[in-house]
C-alpha cells in the first residue's frame, strides 16, 4: 500500500509541475502587451503598453510639474497618456524632447484619469524606445 500512495503523489507532483510550467510558458505572471486602445480595458493591471508618441508637454508651471506623453493622437483626443512629474523630469533629460514622434513602449500599472487610460513612470527603465 505505501508503494501506492507514493505513486499517487508522485503523478500528483508531476502534474501540478506541468501546470506550472505551462502557465509560466503561457506568459501568465509576465506582463500583458497591448496597444493604445486595449489599455482602458485593462485599468489597474501591470501591462505594456505600445504606441507613437503624438505631442508632449511640460507643464512646468502647473503643481507636480508634470510632462505628458501623448499617444497615437495629441492632445486634447490622446488615446493613452505616458505622465512624468517633475520630481523625476531629470532622470529622463527632457523627455518631451527625447520621445517625441517615437513609436515607444511603457511599462507599468495602468490608471485612469478623466477617462483616459495612463501610466505613471518615475523611471526612465520603464520607457523603451522602438527601433
Amino acid at each position: 500500500m505505501p508503494l501506492r500512495r507514493n505513486s499517487r503523489l508522485l503523478t500528483l507532483t508531476g502534474m501540478l509541475a506541468v501546470c506550472l510550467l505551462g502557465s509560466s510558458a503561457t506568459g501568465h505572471g509576465q506582463n500583458k502587451k497591448l496597444t493604445t486602445a486595449e489599455a482602458k480595458d485593462h485599468i489597474g493591471e501591470k501591462a505594456t503598453v505600445c504606441g507613437s508618441v503624438a505631442s508632449t508637454r511640460y507643464a512646468a508651471t502647473t503643481r507636480g510639474k508634470p510632462t505628458f506623453l501623448n499617444l497615437d493622437k495629441p492632445y486634447p483626443s490622446q488615446v493613452f497618456t505616458v505622465l512624468i512629474w517633475g520630481e523625476n523630469r531629470a532622470k529622463f533629460g527632457p523627455p518631451e524632447d527625447q520621445y517625441r514622434g517615437k513609436q515607444i513602449c511603457v511599462t507599468g500599472t495602468i490608471t485612469e484619469y478623466r477617462k483616459a487610460p495612463e501610466i505613471v513612470v518615475s523611471d526612465p527603465q520603464s520607457i523603451e524606445v522602438q527601433k
